[in-house]
């Protein structure tokens, strides 16, 4: 088997010692060639040229969710293809590592080399669902190309958050998890639409429900980690299905420490409820449309603002080795 490694040399939790050692690893047992990204979008066209070629079966992300979302979107370029595209593989080196998490990796790079190796020794893999989120047609963001995401995409208060790090970790903060609790909390205080929302959500054959301050997209449970709790936005949410769909139609202070301690005590069998809570599962397709510009995020990556997003959950659309 010839594999491509995508080295994400900015990685939260891994040494250029850890990374030699990992690579050593799985040279052992592929044909290994190892590429370190250099700019942002570097990882995407890796995995567009990987997508091209005949000689690649196999390839690698060792780094954080925003690189394993570059592979994805190079690999699925011109469209799913399981069983003619390369597999994917990961190794977490973010902070966070949601979606290798999700997959049950270990959140330790080392041990998750081991679990990888085990996976390539007996041929296990599973083919995931994906979601593709796309500029809707007939609005002003109808010219932005498709995207896809592994685990979470948000239009608002979440993806304002998301911003608010980003703009720290450009003047050379760390991402971790308390920076993003801070974040939360001042994203609350200086949201203007906290208690009237901007957010439509449309469904082919269904109301549209209006007036959300907040929608969080999810592919998998759970939503994203604090540490090493688990947090669940929509419990039922699953890479075996289509996506799922949890949104606030009311952020006052009450309902944010309801909603709040919901989420920390959530579970796979819990999540958050209520008259302000909205929850949908298994959507195949629907629209996100805001009355003004809000921030956009897929895979805890900060995209701009957005307007209008068309959603679509592809079944079958991805082969992992896990």
């Amino acid at each position: 088997m010839r594999a491509l490694l995508v080295v994400n040399p900015a990685a939260t939790t891994t040494s250029a010692r850890t990374r030699d050692v990992l690579i050593h690893a799985l040279a052992s047992e592929v044909k290994l060639e190892a590429v370190t990204t250099e700019y942002r979008g570097h990882a995407r066209d890796i995995g567009r040229l990987a997508a091209a070629s005949a000689d690649v079966d196999m390839v690698v992300a060792l780094g954080g969710d925003g690189t394993v979302n570059e592979v994805v979107n190079g690999l699925l370029h011109d469209g799913p293809d399981p069983d003619r595209l390369p597999g994917l593989a990961v190794v977490p080196g973010g902070s966070t590592n949601v979606f290798a998490r999700a997959l049950g990796l270990p959140n330790d790079p080392v041990e998750a080399t081991g679990a990888l190796l085990d996976a390539l020794r007996t041929g296990s893999q599973r083919t995931v669902s994906l979601g593709l989120a796309s500029g809707t047609p007939g609005s002003e963001d109808e010219a932005v190309p498709g995207r896809w995401f592994t685990f979470t995409a948000g239009l608002g208060f979440d993806a304002g958050v998301i911003g608010r790090v980003e703009q720290h970790r450009e003047r050379g903060r760390r991402s971790t998890h308390p920076l993003y609790v801070r974040q939360v909390l001042r994203q609350f205080v200086g949201e203007p639409h906290r208690r009237h929302g901007l957010i439509t959500l449309e469904q082919p054959g269904q109301e549209p429900v209006d007036d959300l301050v907040l929608s969080v997209v999810c592919n998998t449970a759970p939503w994203t980690y604090l540490g090493n709790r688990p947090i669940y936005a929509s419990p039922r949410a699953s890479f075996d299905t289509g996506l799922d769909i949890f949104g606030l139609s009311r952020l006052s202070t009450m309902a944010v420490a309801r909603y709040g301690t919901q989420l920390l005590a959530s579970s796979p069998e819990r999540g958050p409820r209520g008259r302000h809570a909205l929850s949908r599962h298994d959507l195949t397709e629907f629209t996100l449309h805001s009355k003004a510009p809000l921030p956009f995020q897929m895979d805890g990556d900060h995209l701009g603002l957005r307007t209008s997003v068309t959603f679509a959950g592809v079944r079958r659309a991805l082969r992992v080795i896990v």
